[in-house]
């Protein structure tokens, strides 16, 4: 029986604990083996996220996952509540998050199908990339914007399973909803970009501000409208190479959670990514802030 009809709705003053968060499309819970999936909706500080979360246990490891588009994709990626998104995956205690994300390719070696684990972001996007503000201003390095282990942990277990797989590349992250022009596409080739797509950098920055490893795992679906012996993007070809690709994202991801350390990796730093970073002066900050920015900055503002 499918996961999806095995799901328990539960809204809970006290959310549950999840370890490790998958934030991607509609049904990336419904993977073989997952227990005791329930639904829960959360209500964070910055507003409602995408959808519930579906939480649930799979390989010994609980797991949380979240729609980033809603179910049924009702949400355009300039309007996705990115930070109550973030926020509620810290609410849940995740200490690591799989992005699964849909890309178009911008190199003739990463063929549609491809798995690409960007490890760089060029951001095109506007104001959509932060916690701060308001009142309190905050500074965060992101020389390395993803976890390095944790994409090599992903990047191993797509090779061991003989999935097409890249370790490493620019992820260019673009506004939409329309893909690029040609002359776009091949600008963002001229820049070095790999992949590009169009919710990757805001997420990246928004957990490395909440100290959540993070990886993104970028399923290529096509060739956006660069190359000349290519059929032009489109969204059937978008959805149909997607589907394709979905089943391979659960293999991995299962594969992955085997052999991912549980607890934080210290080596990698993103822990501790807000250590010097608020640069506002504590006894200005005021009550209103320090609870709605709660368990970011906890840690730092007294």
């Amino acid at each position: 029986m499918p996961a999806k009809k095995n799901v328990r709705s539960q809204t809970k003053s006290q959310p549950p604990r999840a370890e490790i968060g998958i934030l991607g499309g509609t049904g990336l819970y419904e993977i073989e083996g997952i227990r005791g999936l329930k639904e829960h909706k959360l209500k964070t500080p910055f507003g409602d996220p995408s959808d519930a979360f579906m939480v649930g246990e799979l390989e010994g490891r609980t797991v949380a996952f979240l729609s980033r588009h809603s179910r049924g994709h009702r949400l355009l990626p300039s309007d996705i509540n990115y930070r109550a998104n973030v926020y509620g995956f810290k609410m849940l205690g995740v200490e690591k998050l799989i992005s699964v994300n849909s890309v178009g390719s911008l190199k003739a070696d990463i063929r549609p199908r491809d798995f690409v684990f960007a490890d760089q972001f060029i951001d095109k996007t506007h104001r959509r990339s932060t916690f701060f503000g308001e009142g309190i201003v905050a500074h965060i390095a992101l020389a390395e914007p993803v976890c390095v282990p944790l994409s090599k942990s992903l990047h191993g277990a797509a090779v061991g399973l003989g999935v097409g797989a890249h370790l490493g590349g620019t992820y260019v992250c673009m506004e939409g909803p329309a893909f690029s022009t040609k002359a776009e596409s091949l600008m963002h080739r001229g820049w070095g970009g790999s992949v590009i797509g169009m919710t990757g950098a805001t997420e990246a920055k928004l957990f490395r501000e909440a100290e959540i490893c993070y990886a993104t795992m970028n399923l290529a679906t096509d060739y956006d409208c660069w190359h000349e012996g290519e059929e032009g993007v489109s969204v059937e070809m978008i959805l149909e190479n997607l589907r394709l690709n979905i089943a391979n994202a659960k293999a991995v991801i299962k594969k992955a959670l085997t052999a991912l350390p549980r607890g934080g990796d210290e080596a990698c730093g993103c822990r501790r990514a807000l250590a010097g970073a608020i640069v506002t002066d504590p006894r200005l900050i005021t009550p209103v802030l320090r609870r709605r920015l709660d368990l970011i900055i906890r840690k730092y503002v007294k």
